[in-house]
């Protein structure tokens, strides 16, 4: 059984609910503080400060409860443990990236460099920027404007219905892709952040023709095989995610009977050992592909993580040259 694919073109920027809610999100932090500030003026200027911080950086200590949870379950895995000192300067990272992409970029800027303004480039090979759970194309503005500044094209997508199912999201991938290769008449790299790998490979499998429409799916902290944390979602995406769950299994089921023998050969799946989302660490990989480990690093920050982007802009690139045979990363 595959989903059907729709004709015409899928709304793709119209409109980001997930912006609005997270603007909501974060007028609504303002106004917590202001409140507590208003009710506690006069109260000890240890009790001001603690309300503050906690209002304000509340989500450090999720973050916190996330890591202890990694160290615990990828003592387990395959993949060798991050160590204590490792998962602290991954928390650190995530601390700093986090309201970076949550609390400025997705609710505010997420319509910043538009696809529209794209210019085409025929013969090169465009990207086409997929991201993950609980966000929109804003997560992806520094890989838009180093995109730009190589003047390397590319497409976006806003996955939405936030929290519907991943199978709702082929139609915006399938657009993504024909813009992609409408600037450029080549097939285009998928580059996936976290679920957006799911949705990538939920369009491979829906799509007969998708080894001729796409070159490549670069995946970045991806749960391939699900997450642990899978488990504790009660929405519709989140519990597609959860580890041996059937929306997993009837994908995995679906790959194999498109692609008997070298399934995953076109993926290149980057992964970490510190990931706070997708652990255990091996979750993250699919076999036979090109699993690249980086070591230390978390969800988010994995997104943004310097030799992640530079390799993978690097193998696009490589692929411009008519015929030519990608570097390997």
């Amino acid at each position: 059984m595959r989903s059907p694919m729709p004709s015409g073109s899928a709304p793709t920027h119209h409109s980001s609910r997930l912006a609005r809610l997270q603007q909501f999100t974060m007028l609504g932090t303002v106004a917590l503080v202001v409140g507590w500030l208003a009710l506690f003026w006069n109260a000890p200027g240890a009790v001001v400060v603690a309300g503050v911080l906690l209002l304000v950086f509340g989500y450090a200590l999720v973050l916190a409860l996330e890591f202890a949870a990694v160290h615990r379950v990828n003592r387990g895995d395959t993949v060798p443990p991050a160590g204590r000192l490792a998962l602290a300067r991954a928390w650190w990272q995530e601390v700093r990236v986090a309201p970076q992409v949550f609390s400025w970029r997705q609710p505010f800027f997420w319509r910043g460099c538009p696809d529209d303004a794209v210019p085409p480039a025929p013969g090169q090979t465009a990207v086409v920027l997929v991201h993950g759970f609980v966000c929109n194309r804003g997560l992806w503005l520094p890989w838009m404007r180093e995109l730009l500044r190589r003047r390397m094209p590319y497409t976006s997508v806003n996955l939405e219905p936030v929290f519907g199912s991943i199978d709702e999201y082929l139609p915006l991938i399938d657009d993504a892709v024909k813009r992609a290769h409408a600037l450029t008449g080549r097939p285009p790299v998928l580059v996936c952040h976290s679920m957006g790998g799911l949705a990538a490979r939920a369009w491979c499998a829906a799509t007969p023709d998708a080894h001729a429409r796409v070159r490549q799916v670069i995946t970045i902290g991806t749960p391939h095989q699900g997450t642990w944390l899978g488990q504790f979602s009660h929405v519709t995406n989140g519990r597609q995610m959860r580890q041996q769950g059937a929306w997993l299994t009837k994908l995995r089921s679906l790959e194999a009977e498109q692609t008997p023998t070298g399934t995953y050969d076109r993926f290149i799946c980057w992964y970490s050992n510190a990931d706070n989302i997708v652990f255990p660490a091996s979750t993250a990989m699919l076999p036979g592909a090109d699993n690249r480990h980086v070591p230390g690093v978390a969800h988010v920050a994995l997104a943004f993580d310097a030799r992640v982007m530079e390799e993978t802009l690097a193998w696009v690139a490589s692929a411009n040259a008519p015929e030519a045979r990608p570097i390997a990363l």
